[in-house]
């Protein structure tokens, strides 16, 4: 079956993909909305804690509740939602295949704004096989959609915000935390985040990683190494921790699968969470493709839903629903918040590679 008179196809519902949908309806666009999964959302109905930073990012409003509000703006708009539905290939002039149900469908959209997101990093030792040895998402899905705690005792490996915000969502859960393992000699997250973390008793470790998990049919302990000066774990140092539950926190990758069937070349960013499509300051990859959220470089919601919509309202400059100046104008706005979003000590790192990015994305793909 093919589908036309689509002017933008957006591919994930994360805040990505949200952003880009609710701009371009704003202005003028004929918009699908297209995920794999039951509900629209994505990571935001994770997020039980409270967004900070300003008002205009939601600064004291709960993750879902954003989320909430979001797919309400775009149904308000119009926005067409497929559910349930995978995109696993873009041919010819924005031809994007899908599988929705049983059935394949093919999608001839003017635009395509790919928001595919990332997905997380896992780390191999004795014992990773075990049950009770999961990623820190997959925790945060169990308790906070399903209303099902994965362990009574659990030891996160990876101080970043995802541990930490896990691993408090976990107390709040009725889960003890056994320790906070982190590899680098700091932690990594935001220092509201390691508070209340520490100030539930918690023992961070830094410097170490997790060497062995134990257990005959499940898990039932997990030894901790400290790190030596080259990096390599310390046998003769490691600790055993009683423990039912391992989570991993150790990082995201950008999910690139999509965008590299619609042919854009990538750069490697380990900043940004390793390979990411090469983009314009408007995120165009190849023509009339766009990207936006963790695919274009992993960062936080507030980011991803920024550029979500600053690549829907490029394309529908691009289309000419929008007067130019006015379009510019907006367009300006939206980079300034996103660059209020990556100042500050933990954001400067993440500028300095997004103007790389978008520098070598104007050079390769010819635009400004």
């Amino acid at each position: 079956m093919k589908t036309t008179g689509i002017d933008l196809l957006v591919v994930g519902a994360g805040p990505a993909g949200l952003g880009a949908a609710i701009e371009g309806a704003r202005h003028g666009l004929q918009v699908l909305l297209v995920d794999e999964n039951d509900r629209a959302g994505g990571q935001l109905f994770k997020q039980i804690h409270k967004f900070f930073g300003s008002a205009e990012h939601y600064a004291g409003t709960r993750g879902f509740r954003i989320g909430e509000m979001l797919l309400e703006e775009a149904r308000n708009l119009g926005v067409r939602v497929w559910l349930n539905t995978m995109a696993w290939g873009i041919f010819g002039d924005r031809e994007v295949s899908l599988v929705r149900g049983n059935r394949v469908h093919t999608v001839q959209a003017k635009t395509v704004v790919l928001a595919t997101g990332a997905t997380e990093n896992a780390l191999s030792f004795p014992g990773s096989t075990l049950p009770g040895v999961m990623t820190a998402g997959a925790a945060q899905t169990m308790v906070n959609i399903h209303r099902v705690l994965p362990g009574k005792k659990v030891v996160m490996v990876g101080a970043g915000n995802v541990g930490l915000i896990v691993a408090y969502q976990l107390i709040q859960a009725g889960a003890e935390i056994r320790a906070v393992a982190e590899a680098a000699d700091r932690v990594g997250g935001y220092a509201v985040h390691e508070g209340k973390i520490r100030r539930a008793g918690v023992p961070v470790y830094t410097g170490h990683t997790v060497l062995e998990a134990r257990g005959r049919q499940e898990v039932s302990s997990v030894v901790l190494a400290p790190l030596t000066g080259d990096g390599c774990p310390d046998p003769d140092r490691a600790f055993e921790v009683e423990a039912d539950t391992v989570c991993l926190a150790v990082g995201l990758s950008p999910r690139t699968g999509l965008a590299r069937t619609a042919g854009c070349q990538l750069d490697y960013l380990p900043a940004l969470g390793g390979h990411v499509p090469l983009h314009d300051r408007n995120m165009q990859t190849v023509p009339g493709v766009y990207v936006a959220g963790d695919l274009a470089g992993v960062e936080e919601a507030s980011t991803a839903l920024e550029e979500g919509r600053l690549a829907g309202l490029a394309c529908a400059l691009q289309l000419g629903t929008v007067e130019p100046e006015p379009a510019r104008l907006a367009l300006a706005e939206t980079e300034r918040r996103l660059q209020q979003l990556r100042s500050g000590c933990f954001g400067e790192m993440r500028r300095a590679c997004k103007e790389e990015l978008t520098g070598k994305g104007c050079t390769v793909y010819g635009r400004q």
